[in-house]
């Protein structure tokens, strides 16, 4: 990744564990943080809070939670009264996928960068473990990209937008080891989908799932208490 030399970013900043690392790395990077969490009326809004105490501890100039209710929409278990699945991973795109969720939450990303002057995006999405979506995939990013440039008056005037996606070819475990080398508290983050109503994690949808096994993977530890 290049130098940030102070630059501004805009960085997508869901409140999860890999959403926390790309803004820290952002950081690391030497860009200044413009972190955007979008309160799409999502089953977990836990994470809406943890994205403002990451935002705070990572020094951004601005947070912005931008309301964008897609329950309007639904389509999905994170925006509809469709059950979570507990039983693990399978081979096809779950029912936890929001449909076009990335490409519109990009969307809005890259027009705060425009406005506010910036060229560089940061977006926390992984192609190794994650729930098989196809809207964290190398091409989705890289097409995005493009469209930036098509899509923007900047672009129009030859200006370039740069959709850094720092942990795209990353699995979980090394994911948590960048949460540890970079001294982040991972507990910090939220990833459950379906809390359960004490405030815990669940433990057992896809999200939590793939969080655990990574850190187990990686030989660290993660206080996130979980209920199962």
């Amino acid at each position: 990744m290049q130098n940030g030399n102070g630059r501004d970013a805009v960085v997508l900043l869901s409140g999860g564990l890999d959403s926390m690392v790309s803004a820290a790395l952002a950081r690391e990077a030497g860009y200044r943080i413009n972190a955007l969490t979008i309160d799409y009326n999502q089953r977990h809004r836990r994470e809406i809070a943890a994205a403002g105490e990451i935002a705070t501890l990572l020094g951004a100039v601005r947070h912005v939670v931008l309301p964008l209710d897609l329950r309007q929409f639904g389509g999905s278990a994170l925006t509809a009264d469709i059950a979570v699945p507990k039983d693990g991973l399978g081979p096809d795109i779950p029912v936890t996928y929001v449909p076009a969720r990335n490409l519109v939450f990009l969307s809005l990303t890259l027009a705060w960068a425009e406005a506010i002057g910036a060229r560089d995006l940061f977006i926390g999405v992984n192609a190794l473990d994650y729930s098989g979506y196809p809207d964290c995939r190398p091409e989705f990013i890289a097409a995005f990209q493009d469209l930036a440039r098509l899509a923007t008056k900047a672009g129009a005037e030859g200006g370039d937008f740069t959709v850094h996606a720092p942990l795209q070819m990353l699995g979980k475990a090394q994911i948590a080891q960048e949460a540890a080398r970079l001294g982040l508290d991972p507990a910090m983050s939220w990833s459950c989908y379906d809390p359960v109503p004490d405030g815990r994690a669940c433990g057992l949808c896809d999200s939590c799932r793939l969080r655990k096994d990574g850190f187990a993977a990686a030989g660290l530890t993660d206080n996130t208490q979980y209920a199962a």
